[in-house]
């Protein structure tokens, strides 16, 4: 008997050998979060014994996770595989673009100027990302092959009909492609898959011991990234991630889940999505997550 974590595994395969099939310049983008190191685990299954047919690339906003980082270079070291690290901070000198403001000065919007830099810059046609339909409503519509146009836009008027998993790679010159190999997991999926597969990830993700302070009923770390104001309350509390962003917009829940097997049990209970939870970012307006597609963002 065939089980299910095995059927979204042969697809996501499937799909990340489409892309290098139909793809002169593919890359895989890697931020050290659990959704792109299943990524790397699905890419292992897919290219191995040979070289993957494309780098790792991390966009990286400078507001990062310290564990999530090691746990990156840890990762491609093991792997041996080629990755190209391209910085907002240096986006921002360059193009003089200005910083964002406020108690949660989040450079999230601005990751969208280093991706394109860094697509055109290396000339890449196609980018595979972890984004998953379960994750956010603007995501939910997203075909396995989004196409964007030449300023990284997105426009559903320009997305392909995708039957019987026939994936149409077919584009113009300055055009690129999002792929999302594991479009059709959710959540809990990644969750038994890394269970099944012994999948090793940063320990952010399970239970410990941190400083934040309460916002609109959100933990929120306590970090260089981030304005306490005198009415702020620190705290330390026992969180975990369930997703892993910049330290600015990415909000920690109350949580003695020290196992996969804890996690699990707490997501089958939980009835809000990971970023509906955990991402302050998404909660600036409600299309949010759309506005930032449209302008390019991954």
């Amino acid at each position: 008997m065939i089980d299910y974590l095995d059927e979204l595994e042969s697809e996501s395969i499937h799909i990340f050998r489409e892309v290098a099939g139909q793809f002169e310049k593919p890359a895989l983008l890697f931020s050290g979060g659990k959704d792109s190191i299943t990524m790397v685990h699905l890419a292992l299954k897919a290219f191995r014994p040979g070289k993957f047919p494309f780098p790792l690339v991390h966009i990286d906003t400078g507001h990062n996770f310290l564990e999530a980082l090691e746990f990156r270079d840890k990762l491609v070291g093991e792997i041996g595989e080629r990755l190209i690290v391209r910085k907002v901070e240096d986006t921002i000198k360059s193009k003089s673009l200005a910083e964002p403001k406020g108690k949660f000065a989040s450079r999230n919007a601005l990751q969208t100027y280093t991706l394109l830099d860094t697509i055109e810059e290396f000339g890449f046609d196609a980018c595979i990302g972890g984004a998953r339909r379960d994750e956010e409503k603007a995501r939910a519509k997203e075909r396995i092959f989004s196409v964007r146009d030449e300023f990284g836009q997105w426009d559903p008027k320009r997305q392909r009909p995708e039957l019987w998993n026939t994936y149409n790679g077919k584009i113009q010159k300055g055009e690129n492609v999002r792929a999302f190999p594991i479009s059709n997991w959710t959540e809990l999926d990644i969750w038994n898959y890394i269970r099944r597969e012994k999948i090793r990830l940063p320990s952010i993700y399970f239970a410990h011991q941190r400083d934040v302070i309460e916002y609109e009923g959100q933990l929120v770390a306590v970090s260089p990234f981030i304005r306490l104001d005198e009415s702020d309350t620190v705290t330390n509390k026992k969180v975990r991630y369930r997703t892993v962003g910049d330290m600015s917009c990415t909000a920690a829940v109350e949580s003695t889940a020290g196992t996969v097997d804890d996690i699990i049990n707490e997501i089958i209970a939980t009835r809000t999505s990971e970023r509906g939870e955990t991402r302050i970012d998404d909660r600036l307006s409600e299309a949010a997550m759309e506005d930032r597609k449209k302008n390019g963002y991954f």
